[in-house]
Parts: C-alpha cells; structure tokens; sequence
C-alpha cells in the first residue's frame, strides 16, 4: 500500500512526498480509513509505530478540504514533550496549507499564556494540549468549543497512570457531545477501557503489538549492584562508543550523579529532567537530535513522548516498574526498521520485576558478563527474596524493637 491510495488532499500529499513518506505502517493502514469514515477509535500500538501521523493525517486532510475559522480539533498528551513532537511533526505535514495550530503546555512565562488565550480566541484549527495548562484556560471562562469536530487522547494510558482522569473528564464537559473521539493508547489496561466506555461512541478497536519489544531490538541485562551502576554505565560507553544513547533512571537524583560521573569520565552528556525549565529541556533535546549531544540521562517522564531517529543505545539504569514499560522504553531504539540494543541493570531487589518483563515479552533476557574492572553482582534468582538494602550493599534490613 501507499500513502497515496488514501487519496489525501493534494496539498497533505504535498507535504507527505516533501517528507518522504510512501508506505504506511500497520496503525497507519488500518486507523486513516476508520478516521476518515466518522467512527470513533480506540488504536493501541507500541511506540514508534507510527500513532500519530495515523490521526493527523485524517484530520488534517478532513480541513484541507473544508477550511475552517474555528478550532476543529483538540490533542490531549500527558508532557510538553509529546506535545512538541506531535506540533512539529503537524507543521511538517500541513507545511503546504493554511491550517493553524498551537501547542499549549505548562512552563512557559505569562507572555505565552497571553498567546495561548489569543490563539484559542481566534480559532486555532488544531489545539494540542496538556490537561493541566488547558484547564487553566477553561477557568479563565473564555474557552469555548461549539465547532469542535474531533478529540485525540494520544498516550491515554500514560495519563491515567499520571493521575489526569479528572482532569480529562473535566476537559469533555465543554466540547460538543456530538464529535468524532480517538483514543490511542501503547497499552490496554482496564482503565483504559473504562474510560473509553465513557468518551467514545460504538468505536472500532485496533490492537497491534502490544507486548512486544521491535524484532530490530537487541536485548542485554547485567546483574549488578546498585552502588556500580554508575562505573557500569561508563565502562559500557567506552566500550560501544555509539553517536547516540538514552538512558533511563528513576529519579532525578540518579539522573544527576549520573550526569557528573559521566562528565567526569569525559562523555558529553546531559541530563533532562523536571529541575529544568522549559527552554532548558527543549535545549537539551534539540542538542540530543542534531547528535550534538550523544548521551541524553532522562527520567522516566521521557520513556514516551520524544520521536528521535537513530538511537544506537537505551540503557535501563534502573528495571521499570511496569513490566509494559520496559516495552515503551527500549522502543526509543530500533525505530523504522533499523537496528538498535537495548541494556537493563538488575539490581538484588529488581529481579522479580525484570521476570515480570521476561513473562511479558516471553523471552529470557542475556544476562551478559560485566566488563573488566566492574565487580560481579547478584546472582539471578527472581524467586528468593532479596537481602539487600536500597543501596545495593549486601546487608539485611535494620529491625527496630520497640522499648
């Protein structure tokens, strides 16, 4: 199949053949006719499939053929990242048309919250907006939605699991009831369904691939000690020496020692996390995108929401806490067809949950040799409960006795 046989506007076309695009993926082919038909959609698919030209392209060519003065279409994302990945990748294929569209999220100073409002009052055609900064403009009491024809929650499941449900059911209550409503989503929980239930109307479901990492993913573990995971990090660089790698840690805390080791130990790298201002991370990431920056430490606020080309590397500093994560964060690599590796370190108290990824992905996972000079870690046993302490020195937990 080929982009063409959607029979897309001239200018979407357009803009599709400047960019390069000619076979659609599999949420593409299947979601752009359900789209362009009317129905409502629930599509799940893993990351760097290819979600979100699968509900921009439809729209957009719905309002290149009916131009519109008002706000046709409202994106709901769970991060700024996200939003910015998905305006960039909108201007890009609306670059041949009048379309106009805004990107609204948290960080930005007064003057952009000026723009948000004037943009929303004028009829922006495309909104895409985290549920936070838009609820502060619909208090505001100017918000008003009466030509809206289409909903987007992309990363639903990453919302509810951020706590925006309320937020979200908020936001519903001022768009019109009568509205085509897509929900895409990398996993289908329960919830997920719950709240499809409530928004969408008989919707067709798409499911593809979901608990399964890309075959180009080469995949590796280290058992190691929380206390090497730094000196691990930095022996395995030095070894692969790749233009571009992600890591992924828990906290921003590790993220930041992380970051100064390896400084220390000569890589150009840097850290992205929620210390940073908006014009700080979006430095970060342009840097990171140009290759300029090889290294990027991230939390786990970054496992989604970011569409980078030609990542060699994403290394798990700590295991992910749910087991469909892991799924989302390795998919940072191996995009496209391409190949990619993918390393977790598995800390004594992170074994039971790296089983539950192994069960999920339904492969056992390498758990390869630690490099020359790091020392050797747990013995992998998921099924003993672990001694270790927090810090990954091999000492039982302080009872404390009462007086």
């Amino acid at each position: 199949m080929h982009f063409h046989d959607f029979l897309f506007d001239y200018d979407i076309q357009d803009g599709l053949d400047d960019m390069g695009f000619e076979t659609p993926t599999p949420i593409q082919e299947q979601a752009i006719p359900i789209i362009q038909s009317g129905q409502d959609l629930i599509g799940c698919a893993q990351t760097g499939t290819g979600k979100t030209a699968a509900f921009l392209l439809p729209v957009l060519d719905k309002l290149a053929r009916n131009p519109s003065h008002h706000t046709d279409t409202l994106i709901i994302v769970p991060t700024r990242e996200l939003a910015l990945q998905i305006s960039q990748a909108l201007q890009g294929f609306s670059y041949h048309t009048s379309i106009s569209s805004l990107a609204i999220y948290g960080g930005n100073d007064g003057m952009a919250f000026e723009r948000e409002k004037k943009a929303i009052l004028e009829g922006a055609n495309i909104i895409i907006a985290t549920p936070g900064r838009f609820l502060a403009h619909i208090n505001m009491g100017y918000v008003k939605f009466n030509h809206l024809k289409h909903l987007i929650l992309d990363e639903a499941d990453r919302m509810l699991d951020m706590g925006f449900v309320d937020d979200i059911m908020r936001i519903v209550k001022e768009l019109p009831e009568k509205r085509q409503t897509l929900l895409f989503s990398a996993t289908m929980p329960p919830k997920i369904r719950t709240l499809g239930a409530k928004l969408l109307h008989n919707p067709v479901q798409i499911s593809l691939s979901v608990s399964k990492p890309a075959e180009g993913v080469t995949q590796g573990a280290y058992l190691v000690y929380n206390a090497n995971k730094n000196a691990l990090c930095t022996a395995i660089l030095k070894d692969k020496k790749l233009p571009s790698v992600i890591i992924f840690s828990g906290t921003k805390i590790k993220v930041k020692d992380l970051e100064r080791d390896l400084k220390k130990a000569g890589f150009n790298a840097r850290a992205i996390h929620s210390d940073l201002d908006q014009s700080e991370r979006e430095e970060v990431l342009r840097g990171f995108r140009s290759k300029k920056i090889p290294v990027l430490v991230a939390t786990d606020v970054l496992s989604r929401g970011i569409d980078i080309e030609d990542i060699g590397m994403v290394i798990n500093f700590d295991v992910p806490g749910d087991a469909e994560d892991y799924i989302h964060r390795i998919g940072r690599t191996a995009r496209a067809e391409t190949t990619g590796e993918a390393i977790t370190f598995i800390s004594e108290l992170d074994q039971r949950k790296f089983q539950q990824i192994e069960a999920l992905i339904g492969a056992e996972v390498p758990k390869l040799p630690m490099p020359e000079g790091i020392p050797n870690g747990p013995e992998y046993n998921p099924n003993v409960k672990p001694k270790g302490d927090f810090k990954g020195n091999k000492k039982p937990f302080h009872k404390f006795k009462k007086k």
